[in-house]
């Protein structure tokens, strides 16, 4: 196992708090979790429009604070968007209301329009959001923080050990998949086809649980106990309490905007 992780990952050093720079590349990765999983739930409670921009507009004022590449950052947001690009198209022409122009004899509404921006909104400034606060985060890091967090142990040791044997997996199916190229396999539209790649996930799943079985009997050879020890503690510092007050203020406030829009 200590062959594919490099130092930081194998502790939770001070070099493995977080991959960002900036001022908030230090804060304590159990409350960046606690922040955008609170912004997350509120951003998508909210329907106000002003609200919703708003929401965006912190998403990106927090992701220039983490000095993030913003051009890499965007393109890997906008490849989210690619999974509700349809639905979204598809929104106005499905939802009644009144008529805004006519496509092809279909109708498309002003509700269904303005219900597809506030989805894309909520969409880009959550995940932007969760990107920046938790994706910046080694994955290690996030695992303990979890488990700090009070996460069942048990998710957290699945998410530690895919991400540690994800690459395995990924060796091994293009080993398989080699194997079957040199044995002239072609893939095309057929039943042959089909069952090949039927047999292919079924190795892998064969493989992967031989694997498991050997990786638990070696741990237990290494006193594996079921806990995996956390050699660093999380600990706050005033940083992170100015953090909690910028963020928890900002979430009050899109909270209250959207209430008081409500109640007019």
């Amino acid at each position: 196992m200590g062959h594919v992780l490099t130092g930081s990952e194998k502790t939770l050093g001070a070099s493995a708090v977080s991959t960002a720079a900036g001022f908030m590349g230090a804060i304590d990765p159990r409350l960046r979790i606690v922040a955008a999983a609170a912004f997350a739930v509120v951003v998508v409670a909210c329907n106000w429009m002003p609200v919703l921009i708003l929401g965006l507009a912190v998403s990106v004022g927090v992701m220039l604070a983490m000095q993030l590449p913003v051009g890499r950052t965007l393109k890997r947001m906008a490849a989210m968007d690619s999974f509700i690009i349809f639905m979204l198209v598809l929104l106005p022409f499905t939802m009644p209301g009144e008529p805004v122009f006519t496509l092809w004899g279909l109708e498309a509404s002003w509700e269904g329009l303005f219900k597809a921006i506030a989805i894309a909104l909520k969409a880009n400034a959550v995940i932007l959001m969760l990107m920046v606060l938790v994706g910046t985060m080694e994955p290690v890091t996030l695992g303990h923080a979890l488990h700090a967090l009070r996460v069942p142990a048990a998710l957290v040791h699945l998410l530690l050990f895919t991400i540690r044997y994800i690459e395995v997996l990924h060796a091994e199916y293009s080993r398989l998949r080699m194997a079957m190229k040199a044995r002239g396999f072609r893939p095309t539209s057929s039943m042959h086809t089909y069952r090949s790649f039927g047999y292919l996930v079924g190795m892998m799943l064969v493989r992967a649980l031989e694997r498991s079985e050997r990786i638990l009997d070696a741990m237990k050879c290494r006193g594996f106990t079921g806990t995996i020890p956390l050699l660093a503690k999380f600990e706050l510092t005033g940083r992170d309490a100015a953090f909690a007050v910028a963020m928890g203020g900002v979430i009050v406030m899109l909270a209250a905007m959207e209430l008081a829009h409500v109640l007019v």
